[in-house]
């Protein structure tokens, strides 16, 4: 099986979690964002719109992420 391709917003939001001590399931837990979501965001799989912005925002993401 092979692993699947990180995008840069998904380093972002990785290094951001690991700064803060969070995992993904405590920062989705925590935000109320269904993992798979979070997951998709990190891939790229799928575009994840409605909660993109909220992890950009609560992560504190620099604005090159907001609208792509």
């Amino acid at each position: 099986m092979s692993q699947k391709q990180i995008t840069p917003l998904g380093w972002k939001i990785m290094v951001r979690l690991a700064e803060q001590q969070l995992t993904r399931k405590q920062f989705c837990e925590q935000e109320g964002i269904p993992e798979s979501r979070l997951s998709n965001l990190i891939t790229g799989l799928r575009p994840a719109k409605k909660y993109r912005q909220i992890v950009i925002e609560k992560l504190n993401i620099q604005d090159e992420f907001v609208n792509s």
